[in-house]
């Protein structure tokens, strides 16, 4: 038994592993990353990070994965098997541990603590993921650019760019993206619902990540910097465009010649040199224009109307 937290077992082995929770001792190192584990069985899976081996097979489908909870998880897509049930809501789940966590939903509970920042979250694997932004891990890498990533979902996602798919659909109206977090964004449009308000001003905002970013503007905060060149700002996203600059990489194409572009809006205005396109319209004077920030610049000129009273509309 353990003399700490009281956690018992029948193998000494295990009750050994048990204690470097409380000790912190990870002997386990890895020699292509500098990463330490406690378990060896740890380390065994997060080598296949660096192998690509994925020896875990659905006899169903063919998916193939690096973990055998991974797979297990996985073959319940087939099934549809969810014995576990939440019950402050209608939530299910295949697994206990994905019930554990949605769980943390309700009470707010946050167990996981990172010893260098203070960082807190509801999941260990969200803290093993934050914990590569003090160590710069970056084991998951693009197969057809330099990019890489500390996440799997980071990886996912920036593959879309490659490939152009956009697998999330609005049922509403039929709006498509490539990005969960983006259309869960566009959702809010549909119902109008801003629960997150400001205490500076009468902002308000559907997402508790849209207000933070808003606070920012009024504190000043630039909490992502450039490591190569000092670069602040406030939004991770700005941050990642703005590596790009010192990578040169430019994900963005147009399908219809060999311009290729950093971000995304650039390649979207540049498509309208194509079309002739000029969707964004003017609602005190009619004028159309394909770039937003030029009838941004025409509002403030011909009507000088602040922006956010003369919205720029798109048909």
């Amino acid at each position: 038994m353990c003399g700490e937290c009281g956690y018992k077992t029948a193998s000494r082995s295990r009750l050994n592993e048990h204690a470097r929770i409380h000790t912190g001792v990870k002997p386990y190192k890895c020699d292509q990353c500098g990463g330490s584990f406690a378990r060896k069985s740890v380390l065994d899976q997060h080598m296949l990070l660096h192998t690509g081996d994925k020896p875990y097979m659905c006899g169903e489908c063919g998916y193939r994965t690096a973990r055998k909870a991974n797979l297990t998880q996985h073959m319940t897509k087939h099934t549809g098997v969810k014995p576990f049930k939440c019950d402050q809501c209608d939530y299910s789940a295949a697994q206990k541990s994905d019930l554990d966590q949605h769980m943390t939903r309700h009470t707010g509970d946050k167990p996981y603590m990172c010893e260098k920042c203070g960082y807190r979250t509801a999941t260990r694997s969200s803290l093993s993921v934050h914990k590569r932004t003090h160590t710069g891990v970056k084991p998951y890498k693009c197969d057809q650019c330099d990019y890489s990533a500390a996440q799997k979902s980071g990886l996912d996602q920036h593959m879309l760019l490659h490939t152009g798919e956009k697998p999330y659909m609005c049922e509403k109206c039929g709006y498509r993206t490539a990005y969960r977090t983006t259309l869960s964004q566009h959702m809010s449009k549909h119902t109008d619902a801003k629960p997150f308000k400001c205490d500076q001003c009468d902002y308000s905002a559907a997402r508790k990540g849209t207000l933070d970013r808003h606070v920012r503007q009024h504190t000043g905060e630039k909490c992502y910097v450039c490591e190569d060149c000092g670069y602040r700002t406030a939004l991770r996203f700005y941050l990642t465009i703005h590596m790009r600059t010192h990578t040169g990489d430019k994900p963005f194409k147009c399908d219809q010649c060999d311009y290729a572009s950093a971000q995304k809006g650039d390649v979207k205005r540049h498509k309208a040199t194509h079309t002739g396109e000029k969707q964004h319209l003017c609602r005190e004077c009619g004028f159309r224009t394909a770039d937003k920030s030029s009838l941004s610049r025409h509002i403030k000129r011909k009507h000088g109307l602040p922006k956010h009273l003369k919205e720029p509309q798109t048909t």
